[in-house]
């Protein structure tokens, strides 16, 4: 485990985060949707070992960060870089993590040394329709939404787990041990997280704009991800003006860092130069 720290957001907020201390340059590392910090303990302890200075943290509404305030993922990701390190930092960010990474390339550019970008979201990406998902992903995203209309939390954890962790073509349960109570308890938190409506961030015109990101990047996604999001990080990676490699991790889907965290850890040296 690394060393626990509390960052202080602009608005007193506490951002529940740890520290491995090392040697510039230091690495970000932003959670997925699903998850939380936690995450990214196994690649964290791998990057320390090799004497890198990394940092993690919960974002507002997940692990232990409360879903208080205002959702200002840029602004408290600002907060903790202002106490991280006075210089550049590598921005490592899973999902909904790799969004809110190239959001800051873009709108901050000299706060970013480089980008690592495992599955990311991207703000203003086109949305998928039924047409577009594979017939797995839409019979597990029905089943999402009938638990969901019935109030089966549990239910909604175990599916989106499956669709997530697993992979929506593998079968449930692919991932075993460790890492699925892992995701089961990081995503229970994050859907107990209750936001009045109207207060999610306003979205970035992010795709529209990826020739103006000129942070180095990574583009990173698991072989049994969502087909969508297989190829949408493709597309991404040809966007992309400063592009490092687009690397596809075999026998992994969205969240690889639980599954292979040696592997995703070696992704994020090779892209530093380390």
């Amino acid at each position: 485990m690394g060393e626990a720290i509390t960052f202080t957001a602009a608005d007193g907020t506490g951002l529940a985060g740890e520290r491995w201390p090392g040697k510039e340059p230091t690495f970000v590392l932003l959670h997925a949707g699903v998850s939380d910090r936690r995450a990214w303990s196994a690649v964290a302890a791998e990057l320390s070992r090799s004497g890198a200075d990394v940092v993690a943290y919960d974002r507002r509404g997940f692990g232990q960060t409360p879903a208080i305030g205002t959702p200002d993922h840029l602004g408290d990701l600002r907060s903790v870089l202002a106490r991280a390190t006075e210089s550049p930092a590598w921005l490592v960010g899973n999902s909904q993590g790799g969004r809110i990474a190239l959001d800051l390339a873009l709108t901050d550019p000299g706060r970013v040394a480089g980008l690592v970008l495992i599955a990311p979201a991207v703000s203003g990406a086109p949305e998928p329709d039924d047409g577009v998902l594979d017939a797995d992903t839409r019979r597990i995203d029905g089943d999402i939404e009938a638990a969901a209309a019935i109030g089966d939390i549990e239910a909604v954890n175990r599916l989106e787990t499956h669709l997530w962790l697993d992979g929506p073509a593998g079968p449930e349960g692919r991932v075993r041990g460790p890492a699925r109570d892992l995701a089961l308890d990081m995503n229970a938190i994050a859907l107990a997280a209750r936001w009045p409506e109207g207060t999610e961030p306003t979205e970035l015109d992010t795709w529209q704009r990826l020739d103006e990101v000129r942070a180095p990047a990574t583009v990173v996604w698991g072989q049994l991800d969502l087909p969508f999001f297989v190829e949408q990080c493709r597309g991404l990676a040809e966007r992309l003006p400063n592009l490092n490699g687009a690397i596809e991790l075999p026998g992994t889907a969205h969240l690889p860092g639980l599954e292979s965290p040696e592997q995703v850890a070696a992704v994020i040296r090779e892209a530093a130069g380390g």
